[in-house]
């Protein structure tokens, strides 16, 4: 008994104390010890101006309302145009404000209407539903996902006039779009049921029943990566559909007509392009190429069918002269121009060579007009871009083009001159 009550006392003297030891009493910190607060995340102000434009938004900025637009006042002159085919002129080739935002966390809208050349027309119209960056889906007027120069913004081109493989695929279209990115950007796809446009054209209200099934898939393998092929893309689109109606007019790069259907001939059947494509960008240096090939099943006025071909192609090089990065989005000047501390702005140089051509059996089968059609174009360019700000863009580009046939004694037509210059205003 006396053991027992011996073990109970030095119980109740020695765990206590081995329970201080095992969890010491941790002194009070120091002002200077205490962890640094998390600092308050940046938040958005609700309204803000900036060379993206003017945003009004809501403290979450899930709810986004933005001012944007651009605006290019050209010129086009025609050295040696001795058969008077051509007008020189000053133009105001696009004007077009832009009202775009969210409505919410899982909705955006663009509306983009153009007043160039006096006329107005409404270029984009559209809105997504956005559940994921693997998957968004586009109701309204776009881009039809064919052609890699026709998908590349007007303020970033390079040229004044964009190469003929864009005179082979569509421009706008209306109907609905799956679109996304796989695997952190490595891949990325449209897929679109349209109208059908007819090649170089846009479609607001469709005449017929037809219509086109559009995809486009490009492949960056690199991207996720630091190498120097971060920013080499390769890409296949097409269309396809029952069409019927008007053929398309094909215009030189000074926008005169140059191939015209034959009298009574008219798309009648199946259309189909595709075009392969290529474009890479690393440092000051950018290279953009690309094919399309454009097929339609015709009738002709003895009610007969034939196939019309069209097939057109481009490769544009550009170096940015001082230092900047050049990118398929356009050139941001790194010192944006002030003279008084000594600073230009950007400098592009560029230069491309492309072409078109009309498939023999196609001329052959007269679908043609042979006194007003040529049925080859080769032709090359060159001009400089002076990027002032994001904001200022100044243009000189010249443009010589060469043609097989189209005079209307049968012999070749008159090559093609063009110097244009461009000033862009954008914000």
């Amino acid at each position: 008994m006396k053991t027992v009550s011996l073990a109970l006392a030095l119980a109740v003297l020695v765990v206590p104390h081995l329970q201080a030891q095992e969890v010491p009493a941790v002194p009070p910190a120091s002002a200077a010890e205490k962890p640094a607060e998390k600092p308050a995340e940046k938040k958005s102000p609700p309204v803000s101006a900036g060379p993206e434009g003017f945003s009004l938004q809501n403290e979450s900025g899930d709810f986004r309302v933005q001012i944007r637009g651009y605006t290019h006042f050209d010129g086009r002159f025609f050295p040696g145009d001795d058969g008077g085919l051509a007008t020189d002129a000053f133009l105001l080739r696009r004007v077009r404000p832009i009202v775009q935002g969210s409505l919410g966390k899982y909705f955006e809208f663009n509306f983009t209407p153009d007043f160039g050349g006096g006329v107005a027309v409404v270029q984009d119209a559209w809105f997504d539903f956005k559940p994921s960056p693997k998957l968004r889906v586009r109701v309204g007027k776009f881009k039809s996902p064919v052609g890699l120069e026709r998908l590349q913004s007007s303020p970033a081109l390079h040229f004044v006039e964009r190469a003929f493989p864009t005179a082979i695929v569509p421009n706008r279209d209306v109907g609905i779009q799956l679109h996304g990115e796989l695997a952190g950007g490595v891949v990325a796809y449209q897929a679109a049921v349209v109208d059908g446009a007819t090649d170089g054209a846009s479609v607001d209200t469709d005449v017929n029943d037809g219509k086109d099934v559009a995809g486009r898939l490009i492949l960056s393998p690199f991207k996720r990566g630091s190498s120097a092929l971060r920013e080499l893309g390769f890409g296949i689109s097409g269309t396809q559909g029952q069409q019927a109606g008007a053929l398309p007019a094909y215009r030189s790069p000074g926008q005169i007509s140059v191939v015209t259907a034959a009298a009574g001939v008219t798309a009648d059947g199946t259309r189909k392009r595709y075009s392969p494509q290529l474009l890479f960008y690393a440092g000051p240096f950018g290279l953009l190429a690309e094919y399309a090939r454009s097929e339609s099943e015709v009738k002709k006025a003895d009610g007969s069918h034939a196939t019309f071909e069209a097939k057109a192609w481009q490769a544009t090089a550009t170096v940015a002269l001082t230092g900047d990065k050049a990118a398929y989005a356009g050139v941001r000047p790194r010192k944006l121009f002030d003279p008084a501390k000594g600073q230009w702005g950007a400098l592009e140089l560029v230069a491309r060579v492309d072409g078109l051509e009309v498939s023999p059996a196609s001329v052959n089968a007269g679908l043609i007009d042979a006194t007003r059609s040529v049925r080859k174009i080769r032709a090359w360019a060159a001009g400089l871009n002076w990027s002032l700000t994001r904001n200022v863009k100044q243009v000189v580009n010249f443009e010589h083009a060469s043609f097989t046939g189209g005079a209307t004694d049968g012999r070749d037509r008159e090559s093609e001159n063009v110097v244009f210059i461009r000033t862009q205003f954008s914000f």
